[in-house]
This record gives C-alpha cells, sequence and structure tokens, in this order.
C-alpha cells in the first residue's frame, strides 16, 4: 500500500506535532533507569507508531515490539518482557513499545494491564506506548505511571502538500476538487487520506469531481445487494472506502451465512475466490495498480438477491476454544486445505474451517476425501 511505501524513513519527514517529536526525542535523550516511560495520546493514524520506531531506528535502539492483544494476558507480558528486563546487558540496547494500549482493557483482559503496570513503575529500559483514546476509566493506572504526550490531527494544508509530494513520487494526479475531498474526509488522519488516494487512483473512477461519500460495511453489502441495477451497485462497491482484505470478507461472511441453494453458493464463493487470488497476487508482487480490478472481479457478485444481507460470522466460544488449542490436527488441516484454498493456514482456521464444520453438521457438505473425514471427526457427526 501507498501508506507503507511513503512511511517517513526518518523522524526529519515526518508531517505534523513538531512540538511533541521534540518533546518525544528530548524525553529519550534524558532517559535513564527509572525514567518514567512514554504515553502518546491521539486518534489513529497521525504517526504515534511511525514515530516510536523511527526513534528506536535512530537512536539504535532494538526494539521490542507489541500490541493490545499480546499484551492482554500476564503470562504473555511476562514472556516476552520479562528476559528483556532481566537481561538488558545481554541483550544489547532493548527498548519496549505497546501499542493500543487503550485497547487491553475489557472481558478479554487477563490480567495484562495490571501486570504492564506493575512493568512501567520500575522501567530499566525505555518504554514507550500508544493510545488512540485516554478516556478510559481503566487507563488512570496506565496514565499515572507515565509521561503523556498528545498529538494533535495533522492540519489540512499539511496533508495536501504532503499528498501531493506522494502523488508526484507514484506519479499519478487527482483532480484539484478531489484533491481536498480527499484531504477534509481524512480528518486529520495521513494514513486514511493515503489510503483513499490511492483507492481513487487506482480502482475509483467518479462521474464527477463533485463530492463522493464513503459508505459502511454493512450498509455498502445491502445496498449493493439490493441495487436495481448494475451500474448502482458499482457506485455502491466503489463507495466502500475500506481495507481490500476487509471487503472481501464482508462478502465471503454475508454470502456464506445466507439462505442459499447450493449452485447460487458455489457461484458466489467462485466471484469470491477469484477476489481473493488477485488480492493474494497484489500482496505478494507488490503491483498495487492490480487493485483497480478487484472490484470489477466483485461485481461478479451482483445479482439483486434480496436473501443476502450482512453478516459478520461469530465464532462461538466453545469452537474458538477447541480450534485454538486442538493441536496437531488443526495443523495437519489448515497446511494442507490452506493450499488448496490459496489462503494462509491462520485464515483458514479462523475463516474457513468453522463454516465447513457448521456446513458438515447441516448436511450441506458430504465428506468425499480425507480432508472432509477429518473435518467430519472434529465435527462429531
Amino acid at each position: 500500500m501507498w501508506s507503507e511505501r511513503h512511511r517517513p524513513k526518518s523522524i526529519s519527514e515526518m508531517v505534523g506535532n513538531e512540538e511533541e517529536r521534540a518533546a518525544v526525542l528530548e524525553w529519550l535523550a534524558k532517559w535513564k533507569k527509572g525514567t518514567k516511560p512514554l504515553l502518546l495520546v491521539g486518534p489513529p493514524g497521525i504517526g504515534k507508531t511511525t514515530m516510536a520506531y523511527l526513534l528506536a531506528k535512530q537512536l539504535k535502539y532494538d526494539m521490542i515490539g507489541l500490541n493490545a492483544s499480546d499484551a492482554r494476558s500476564k503470562s504473555r507480558i511476562n514472556e516476552v518482557l520479562a528476559p528483556v528486563l532481566g537481561n538488558v546487558s545481554v541483550l544489547g540496547s532493548p527498548m519496549i513499545f505497546v501499542d493500543e494500549v487503550d485497547g487491553i482493557h475489557g472481558r478479554s483482559d487477563f490480567g495484562g494491564a495490571a501486570a504492564l503496570v506493575e512493568i512501567l513503575k520500575e522501567p530499566t529500559v525505555p518504554i514507550i506506548l500508544a493510545a488512540n483514546d485516554d478516556s478510559h476509566d481503566k487507563m488512570k493506572a496506565i496514565k499515572k505511571a507515565t509521561k503523556m504526550v498528545r498529538f494533535r490531527r495533522i492540519p489540512p494544508r499539511l496533508l495536501r502538500v504532503y499528498l501531493e509530494d506522494v502523488l508526484k513520487k507514484e506519479t499519478a494526479s487527482l483532480s484539484p476538487g478531489t484533491l481536498i475531498l480527499v484531504v477534509e474526509k481524512s480528518r486529520g488522519d495521513i494514513r486514511s487520506m493515503i489510503n483513499l488516494a490511492q483507492s481513487l487512483v487506482t480502482g475509483f473512477n467518479p462521474q464527477t469531481d463533485a463530492s463522493f461519500e464513503s459508505i459502511n460495511v454493512e450498509d455498502g453489502i445491502n445496498a449493493f445487494f439490493k441495487a436495481k441495477s448494475a451500474e448502482e451497485a458499482r457506485g455502491v462497491l466503489y463507495s466502500m472506502q475500506i481495507d481490500p482484505r476487509e471487503k472481501i470478507n464482508a462478502f465471503y461472511s454475508s454470502i456464506i451465512t445466507s439462505d442459499l441453494d447450493a449452485k447460487s453458493l458455489a457461484a458466489y464463493l467462485e466471484v469470491v475466490s477469484r477476489a481473493d487470488m488477485l488480492y493474494g497476487r497484489i500482496r505478494r508482487t507488490q503491483n498495487w495498480r492490480l487493485l483497480r480490478y478487484l472490484n470489477d472481479t466483485l461485481m461478479g457478485l451482483y445479482r439483486n438477491d434480496e436473501k443476502i444481507r450482512y453478516s459478520q460470522y461469530n465464532l462461538s466460544w466453545p469452537l474458538l476454544n477447541r480450534i485454538r488449542w486442538d493441536g496437531a490436527k488443526i495443523r495437519a488441516l489448515s497446511s494442507a486445505m490452506s493450499a488448496r484454498l490459496h489462503v494462509s493456514p491462520s485464515f483458514f482456521v479462523t475463516s474457513c474451517l468453522p463454516y465447513m464444520l457448521q456446513c458438515i453438521k447441516n448436511k450441506s457438505l458430504e465428506p468425499d476425501d480425507e480432508f472432509a473425514e477429518v473435518l467430519a471427526k472434529e465435527a462429531g457427526v
């Protein structure tokens, strides 16, 4: 993606938040054992994560990165961080970065937040945390144990200059009106702005530059299948300005959970498979200009079919737990089936296997080879 290709290579290349960046540099320049960790707070897409990694790179620190998912478990916190904190001289110059720390809290917090706070109280290496929102009550303990630097949204004038530079490097262009709309729509989120610009250049060709509205995934899926014409459906598809993988997954989830006959289901899934293979090729080759063909491929799903409505398939906890812990069989199965379906093993386990189990239980899929037999055994049929 352009947002990755044009990610700043040094802190000086970053845009906006000059005073905040200076404060972060000063903090690390003066750091010594026991110095309070740093908490970077601000909306997504403005450079908090980039700042942390560039800081480590420029000042020769070895970055140890965690995100909210990694930090939810006390055992995971101790597994990753205890060796770092206890063997500083052996490991060189480590720095710890915990991203999206405000996402640790909730029902899935298995002591991770409390364990992290204990580490923050007596730091032996530089620790930086990033959060989109610090208003949650459970953030109080983390804020108390850290020094906060609040990042602001990037001003529109700086966003426009930055975007024009990206377009120039990509030998691409947007009309002045569209350029202004992209900047306004990003609301200070530089990553969102670049992603939207890329989608417009490579896959979205509006009739006019007057305006275009982005719609969320649920409204988009429903409107697509309700559309009265192919042109209307195409407009809806292009208005779904979301990550390509998320778009493919949304169609897949909605189709697989709808009440369709076997022939229709097979036809829909064939189109989704072609879209998935195209996106896989884009990721492998980094030829992002092929992204312009993704929406054209997904247009093969248009049938004006009232049976299909948006559905985000959620796994039950017992099934999710079984998939997660049922070791060797699942790994062997995912390795074999992922190759056949042209997806990664992890994607097969979390997204494909549950549907296949459900189909077997509903007698809508007959096991006819060794893999299906394993699936049938796992499903208990």
